[in-house]
C-alpha cells in the first residue's frame, strides 16, 4: 500500500510543481509592479490595455472590497479549503485524467497565488487593465487571475469532451 501511495504522489507532483510554478511566476510579477508602479499608476501599453497597480481587498471584481476587513479572513478559508480540496483531487485523478488535472493544477497556482497576498499584505495585488477607448474598464486582474480563469474553462471543456459511460444518454 505504501509503494502505491508513493507511486500516486510521485505522479502527482508534476502537477503540483505546475502550480508552484505559476506562483512565483505571479509573485515576481507582483513584486515587479508594487516595485515600479505607485498606487494607481497606469501605463499604456496598447490601445487597449495598459499596466497599473491597485489592491483588491474583495474577491473577483472587488466584490466585498469595502466590507470593513472581515472578508480578508473569510476569502482566505476560502482559498485554504480550495487549496485542500484541489490536492486531493489531484491525487485521485492525476493518473486518469490529465486535462482536469491541468485545470485543477491552474486553479491551484492561481489561489495559492491570491492566498499568499492576502494573508501578507491584507489585500490581493493587481496590474494588469484592459478598456476600450478610456470608457469602459474591466477590473484589473493578475497571473493568479488569469490562471484560475483558463483553469476553469478547460474544466468546463473537460465535462463537455468527456467521455460519457454506456447506456447514459445525453
Amino acid at each position: 500500500m505504501l509503494k502505491n501511495l508513493a507511486n500516486v504522489l510521485k505522479k502527482v507532483q508534476r502537477w503540483w510543481v505546475l502550480a508552484f510554478v505559476l506562483f512565483v511566476i505571479d509573485w515576481i510579477t507582483k513584486q515587479a509592479v508594487e516595485a515600479n508602479f505607485f498606487y494607481g499608476q497606469e501605463v499604456a501599453v496598447l490601445p487597449f490595455f495598459d499596466l497599473t497597480l491597485r489592491y483588491n481587498t474583495g474577491a473577483a471584481f472587488s466584490f466585498l472590497a469595502q466590507a470593513g476587513g472581515w472578508q480578508r479572513w473569510f476569502f482566505s478559508l476560502v482559498a485554504i479549503a480550495v487549496v485542500i480540496g484541489i490536492s486531493w483531487r489531484l491525487v485521485k485523478i492525476s493518473l486518469t485524467n490529465k486535462l482536469e488535472a491541468l485545470s485543477l493544477s491552474l486553479i491551484l497556482g492561481g489561489a495559492i497565488g491570491n492566498l499568499h497576498d492576502r494573508l501578507l499584505y491584507g489585500h490581493v495585488i493587481d496590474f494588469l487593465q484592459f478598456h476600450w477607448q478610456q470608457t469602459w474598464y474591466f477590473p484589473a486582474f493578475n497571473v493568479a487571475d488569469s490562471a484560475i480563469t483558463i483553469g476553469v474553462i478547460l474544466m468546463l471543456l473537460e465535462s463537455f469532451i468527456a467521455k460519457k459511460p454506456e447506456g447514459i444518454k445525453k
